[in-house]
């Protein structure tokens, strides 16, 4: 497997995607292409390292500009050469920690959709109290129509059966209520479709319900989505800080097994633990980290 990775992307690029990438060839073998500008790369890739190749992208799409357009005009960009090498087969994988809107565009022009599916989707997986809980979409399409929900619920079942390992999984639908006919248009015809399929559809699931493990699969819009996920990250911080602000209370009280405890929740709750979601529906496999990335995510 040759993986194509986006040294340029993300607000820690390219210091920290290099330094990811000098750990992560210590387990991939088969060879890491850093793609980006060159000088900039090998400021950080000291001595030499035979699975890891540079290649020279000249351009940049930064966060403030517009998807569709930067990849019509940046052809050399760092993310869209990255991309044409899965097209191409020159690598197996895209992996960047940039603008997920730029992704989402270069992986519909130029790595190309799975037949079928109208619109790509991220894959994210949350912690849940029996394990994990995939949820799609993440926020790579902010209005949906209710075919795409559909087509989301089919990819996540795929997913969570091949990747996952999840016998049967259960998919729900992201609603306001577990009744049916909860929710507006386009979740009342989603659930209709998901229901007179083969998929094991479960019915709908509101948001407390998912950190309890009560589906295997959650479909939503990725406006929805993309929400629920930054309320997750913020609320993870807070947690975060609240038990580093108390570990020292922690320790006088000599309450010693709880950090065992702690470990494991900072563990579930840190993105860097998941290091990038993949983005379901191409022809080609690519992995969008989050962008304050750093190196253990990469």
């Amino acid at each position: 497997m040759r993986i194509a990775v986006d040294a340029m992307g993300g607000d820690n690029a390219p210091a920290e995607i290099v330094k990811g990438v000098l750990e992560a060839s210590l387990e991939i073998k088969e060879g890491i292409v850093l793609v980006g500008k060159k000088e900039e790369i090998e400021k950080y890739l000291p001595g030499s390292h035979p699975n890891i190749t540079i290649q020279d992208a000249r351009e940049v799409i930064g966060m403030d500009e517009s998807p569709v357009s930067a990849i019509k005009k940046k052809t050399d960009a760092s993310i869209a050469v990255a991309a044409k090498m899965v097209r191409r087969r020159e690598a197996d994988a895209v992996v960047t920690a940039g603008n997920t809107g730029v992704m989402l565009a270069a992986g519909i022009t130029l790595i190309g959709r799975l037949r079928g599916i109208e619109r790509p989707a991220i894959a994210c997986l949350l912690p849940s109290k029996t394990g994990q809980v995939l949820l799609l979409d993440a926020g790579a399409n902010v209005d949906c129509k209710p075919t795409q929900l559909f087509q989301f619920g089919i990819m996540g079942k795929v997913y969570a059966e091949e990747v996952l390992g999840i016998q049967n999984p259960r998919v729900s639908l992201l609603n306001i209520g577990e009744e049916e006919g909860k929710g507006n248009r386009l979740t009342d015809k989603a659930a209709e479709l998901l229901s007179s399929s083969a998929i094991n559809f479960c019915g709908n699931i509101e948001g407390r319900d998912i950190i309890l493990g009560k589906c295997d699969v959650v479909v939503c819009d990725g406006f929805v989505g993309n929400s629920l996920l930054k309320f997750g990250e913020g609320i993870a911080e807070f947690i975060i800080d609240e038990i580093r602000q108390n570990a020292g209370f922690v320790n006088k009280i000599g309450l010693l097994f709880l950090k065992g405890l702690f470990r494991n929740l900072l563990k579930k709750i840190d993105y860097a633990e998941y290091g990038g979601a993949p983005l379901l529906g191409l022809e080609g496999v690519s992995i969008i980290c989050h962008g304050r990335s750093k190196s253990k995510a990469i």
